[in-house]
């Protein structure tokens, strides 16, 4: 059976139609068809197994309803053991290994109306609190609510007088609008001030925003239509249904493993309660790498905007190599144009201030992993090394492995690299690494959590991400030496080359352009 013979939803005289899309059931299961049967041919390895197994009758077996009401139970046992404090890293390890041995053991049948379903039924619990793990969405709240007062946050801090008209009691507890903060202006060394005042909820409230473009639009977007009083409640909604809608992009390509995603408990508590922007990057990412074989444009430019929602994605490039990249980067710079136009080089927010503070520019903080052996100017030689490195293998294996495998360890990789402390970072791998099969990337968020909890003590932080480490190199080499022993090959699957198939065109038989 040839690629086009796969490919083609019509029944051939000897084949049986799909009992899950009969011909003639209308546009949208034809579109739904038409994905799923682009995504066992090009996003990942193991597409055969990836085939979900149909339910009869359209009754949802029994062990779909149990595995989802764990799913649901562990994301309120997490939530609740966040809000108490009571051991609320170690309750989310476990919660995160339970639900990855749920769906590996009992995931197989799902279908993709239980796992959205269950997905949403798991975003619940975080709705109900006020954000846990930080105080990030506070900052979202203010910026999208100055963008439409027709100012820029990227002029003015929160703390600003001029800006005094736009405080409320959620967001200044003890800062009302008829008092005054003493603060007008951007500071001169914004990186000296301290993180938080007692005056707000927004962290770094005596600094410029650091977000880029397409995140404050996103801010925007959600401020026009949440209330005031609703504090974060309209971005920790506008965060679930971000991560409902990625569940069901997975899903689509392969229930059992965007189980992954959607009902995971760190996805749980850092869209639906915290908000966290990431979870837009990741939405952005998976559609980019999902659409990049037969729409390389429109990926290069979701590529483009994740890049400006968080600057992280822009170090997938190298796996776009034949997808367009500099279109990726005319997108990511293209957003910035308006707010250079408007306040030119203050576009730059505080990301200088914050890359120093969090210890980027001398790795006083961050390769934790690199840290246990060298010191901070080394580490930081060795870590744009391995950098560079990363991106030209990435670059090189763009024609022989799939995008979403390519772009999962190239990322994972980098964070591991810079070993950033913050967990919500890591809500773009999770994505990929459901996409594209590989769950143990998910040691590597999880690493994370337990790393934000012994921050200051670096030689524990560095083994703990050593750990997360050592976890993916075991996987893969258990899965290559399995591969090896029982003489198996991964099914045929187009690179990365992001090429066009149109050798079913007269004229062009056997001609990739």
């Amino acid at each position: 059976m040839t690629p086009d013979d796969q490919a083609d939803p019509t029944p051939a005289p000897n084949r049986r139609p799909s009992a899950r899309l009969p011909r003639g059931s209308g546009p949208i299961r034809d579109f739904v068809h038409r994905i799923r049967t682009i995504s066992r041919s090009e996003y990942g390895s193991g597409a055969q197994s990836r085939q979900p197994i149909p339910h009869a009758g359209g009754v949802v077996p029994l062990a779909s309803v149990v595995v989802g009401s764990a799913a649901v139970a562990l994301a309120v046992v997490v939530v609740g053991a966040a809000v108490r404090q009571w051991w609320p890293d170690v309750v989310l390890l476990v919660g995160t290994v339970a639900v990855g041995l749920l769906v590996w053991r009992f995931g197989r049948g799902l279908s993709v109306g239980v796992v959205v379903v269950v997905a949403g039924l798991c975003q619940v619990p975080g709705l109900t609190q006020a954000p846990i793990t930080s105080t990030d969405a506070y900052r979202y709240v203010w910026d999208g609510r100055v963008q439409l007062s027709g100012h820029s946050p990227y002029g003015y801090v929160p703390l600003d007088d001029s800006l005094a008209p736009l405080r409320d009691p959620v967001l200044f507890p003890g800062l009302s609008p008829n008092q005054r903060s003493g603060v007008t202006g951007i500071p001169d060394d914004p990186a000296q001030l301290p993180v938080d005042d007692a005056r707000t909820r927004i962290n770094r409230p005596g600094v410029p925003t650091i977000y880029p473009p397409v995140a404050e639009a996103y801010f925007t977007v959600v401020a026009l239509f949440t209330p005031w009083a609703a504090g974060t409640l309209g971005l920790q909604i506008a965060a679930a249904l971000i991560a409902i809608a990625l569940t069901w992009l997975l899903a689509v390509q392969n229930p059992r493993w965007a189980a992954l995603w959607g009902w995971s408990p760190i996805v749980a508590l850092e869209a639906g309660n915290a908000a966290h922007v990431d979870v837009l990057a990741a939405l952005l990412i998976t559609t980019a790498v999902v659409t990049a074989a037969r729409r390389p444009k429109l990926a290069a430019v979701l590529l483009g905007a994740a890049g400006s929602v968080k600057l992280l994605p822009l170090l997938l490039l190298p796996a776009f190599r034949r997808r367009r990249p500099l279109v990726a980067v005319s997108a990511f710079a293209a957003s910035y144009l308006p707010h250079v136009l408007a306040v030119g080089t203050l576009v730059l927010g505080f990301l200088p201030g914050y890359l120093n503070q969090e210890g980027f520019e001398d790795g006083s903080s961050r390769s934790a992993i690199l840290a246990l052996l060298l010191p901070p100017e080394a580490r930081q030689v060795v870590a744009a090394a391995l950098a560079l490195a990363l991106a030209a293998l990435a670059f090189h294996r763009a024609r022989r492995e799939p995008i979403a495998l390519t772009c999962c360890w190239l990322y994972g990789a980098a964070l591991l690299i810079a070993t950033p402390t913050y967990p919500w970072y890591g809500l773009p791998l999770i994505a990929l690494a459901a996409l594209a099969g590989r769950p143990e990337w998910i040691a590597v968020p999880l690493a994370s959590y337990l790393a934000y909890a012994s921050f200051g003590h670096d030689t524990r932080q560095g083994l703990i991400h050593l750990t997360a480490a050592v976890i993916v190199a075991g996987a893969l080499t258990i899965r290559h030496q399995f591969v090896a022993k029982s003489g198996l090959t991964a099914p045929p699957l187009p690179a990365n080359t992001g090429e066009r198939d149109e050798s079913h065109r007269p004229g062009n038989l056997g001609r990739i352009r």
